[in-house]
């Protein structure tokens, strides 16, 4: 292997090492954390709403699928903007 290879491969394997801590500092961060909680609690709001009349326990199971995957969707913006801010 040549020097500018080695060279090469070093940069992509700190590059890769930058986007590995930033998706772990993501994960774990207060951001995402509290968007998730607010994003699931406004879907918990109007999902009752929507079916306090109905007494049926496979569709009151689905509010937290429901509140995640809305969340896990929805967050790519903030975590873009939370990347810019970071």
């Amino acid at each position: 292997m040549e020097y500018k290879d080695l060279e090469k491969e070093i940069i992509q394997i700190k590059e890769r090492n930058k986007r590995v801590e930033l998706d772990k500092a993501w994960e774990t961060s207060w951001t995402r954390k509290i968007c998730i909680m607010i994003l699931t609690y406004v879907v918990v709001i109007i999902y009752s709403y929507v079916i306090r009349n109905i007494d049926n326990i496979f569709l009151s199971s689905l509010v937290p699928v429901i509140g995640f995957t809305l969340s896990t969707l929805s967050l790519k913006l903030v975590r873009k903007i939370w990347e810019k801010n970071k």
